[in-house]
C-alpha cells in the first residue's frame, strides 16, 4: 500500500512494524487493529485491506471485528469522542434528552463529527456508572447527573479551550 504520499507511506511502515511484532501472537487481530487506529486515527477500508493481506486472513474477518466493537471507527473521529450511555438506567433518567442537548449544542447528529474536528458524538450501551445517570464519557473522563444545558455547556467549554 505505498503511494506517492511520503507521510502516508510512513504510517503504513509503522503499521507494518506492529504487524510484524504481533502477528505470531495468539489472536493478535484486535491488538493490531487497536494500534492501527492509533496510527491512522481511524480504520478506513484501505488499512483494513492492508492488515488482511499482511496477516493472510480474509478481509471479511477484519471488517467483522472492526464493525463489532464500538471502539473501532471507519470514519475519522474528532479530537474528543463523546460517548453517551444509553443503557437502561441512563435511558430512563434522561439519555435521550442529553443526546438532544449535545446535538443542539454542537450542531451535529449522533455518529458524526463537528466541522472543526473537535468532537465526535457516539453512544454506548453502558459505562457502569448507573448511580450518576444520565452519563457521558469524553475521552476517558466520565460526567454524570447531566440534567441541565448549563452543566453540559460548562463541561464542553472546558474541551473547547
Amino acid at each position: 500500500m505505498t503511494n506517492n504520499n511520503p507521510a502516508q507511506n510512513l504510517l503504513y511502515k509503522k503499521l507494518q512494524a506492529v504487524i510484524d511484532e504481533k502477528k505470531e501472537l495468539q489472536n493478535p487481530l484486535i491488538e493490531i487493529l487497536h494500534q492501527a487506529q492509533e496510527i491512522f486515527g481511524y480504520l478506513p477500508a484501505e488499512v483494513q485491506q492492508f492488515i488482511a493481506e499482511q496477516m493472510n486472513i480474509p478481509i471479511g474477518q477484519v471488517y467483522g471485528v472492526v464493525t463489532f466493537y464500538n471502539f473501532f471507527s471507519m470514519e475519522p473521529r474528532g479530537k474528543h469522542v463523546i460517548n453517551v450511555c444509553t443503557g437502561t438506567t441512563c435511558y430512563v433518567k434522561g439519555a435521550p434528552q442529553l443526546i438532544r442537548m449535545i446535538e443542539e449544542e454542537l450542531s451535529l447528529d449522533m455518529g458524526k463529527t463537528t466541522e472543526d474536528g473537535l468532537f465526535t458524538l457516539t453512544s454506548v450501551r453502558c459505562v457502569g456508572a448507573c448511580s450518576l445517570a444520565p452519563v457521558f464519557v469524553i475521552d476517558e473522563k466520565t460526567y454524570g447527573c447531566i440534567e441541565t444545558r448549563k452543566k453540559l455547556v460548562n463541561i464542553l467549554d472546558g474541551y473547547r479551550k
